[in-house]
């Protein structure tokens, strides 16, 4: 594996690649990597000549009294990881060189899509997210990005940025990798105290609850996310940022169920912000 700083090192490698008419898989990453990062890289790797993967904890997507300093960093265990996982490149760009001094440009996805949800909380965290996803996308180059299903409006978000942008790649989305418990994987879960991490898993039975409703028959999207909200309610310690029934795509909110359905939430235990969600294909439950 190579272990790459340079942006122009970078461009060669991939230059060298077309042209020897490989294809080209891309995994951003913010690092301290878990098993849903390694599910995104296997996933390239079984469908591209060459995995890129990106390590950078990008500034720009946290917001006053965000955990940017306290994030968690392990270089090297990132890199045996990867190495483990056959990744062909491993980027590891500096703050520095994606935004030098002087720097004043950001891609920016406008209207409700950034508003909503996680954009209630944290109204500059997407325009961080599509700046940075736009510049490493011009970078790499990829044939195909992979991301995880659990930033479900992250997805949303960077798909009409690719489209609106004319990014000729595909967006693959996978599944959300999951602790025994049912807990979501992320980085962030390593700030939970003991307390906090046994009682983190009610956010997926929560959605796990919300499905059982729409499977049964269930229809009010008012409906669902009061039964969401009064499960959580009763966890100890857990504040609800927000719980949302919405569009799958355009993530506009929904009085009545139906097409493509997010079900999608964040809450904190202690200062530590956890997001989960539940995608329904309402269709298939009236079959």
């Amino acid at each position: 594996m190579q272990i790459i700083q340079s942006r122009k090192e970078l461009r060669q490698g991939i230059k060298n690649a077309r042209s020897d008419g490989k294809t080209i898989g891309f995994v951003p990453t913010m690092g301290f990597l878990h098993r849903g990062h390694l599910s995104l890289m296997r996933r390239a790797r079984k469908e591209n000549d060459l995995v890129v993967a990106s390590i950078f904890v990008n500034p720009t997507q946290f917001g006053p009294n965000e955990d940017l300093e306290a994030y968690p960093r392990d270089a090297q265990r990132d890199i045996d990881l990867m190495t483990a996982e056959s990744v062909d490149i491993a980027f590891f760009p500096t703050v520095e060189a994606l935004y030098p001094e002087g720097y004043t440009t950001f891609v920016d996805v406008e209207g409700p899509m950034t508003q909503v949800l996680c954009g209630q909380s944290r109204p500059t965290h997407f325009r961080g997210v599509t700046t940075i996803v736009a510049k490493l996308f011009n970078m790499v180059a990829p044939d195909r990005a992979y991301f995880g299903q659990k930033d479900a409006q992250q997805v949303a978000v960077i798909r009409r940025m690719a489209a609106d942008l004319d990014f000729d790649l595909s967006i693959v989305v996978c599944p959300i990798v999951r602790e025994t418990d049912g807990l979501a994987m992320s980085s962030r879960n390593t700030y939970l105290t003991p307390e906090q991490r046994e009682n983190a898993p009610q956010l997926n039975k929560a959605l796990i609850m919300s499905r059982e409703m729409v499977e049964k028959g269930e229809r009010s999207g008012p409906a669902v996310r009061k039964a969401i909200e009064s499960r959580i309610n009763g966890v100890n310690g857990a504040v609800i940022d927000y719980v949302a029934v919405v569009n799958a795509e355009s993530l506009a909110e929904l009085q009545t169920l139906e097409g493509k359905v997010l079900i999608a939430l964040a809450v904190k235990f202690g200062t530590t912000r956890l997001i989960d969600n539940v995608q329904i294909d309402v269709r298939d439950q009236l079959a």
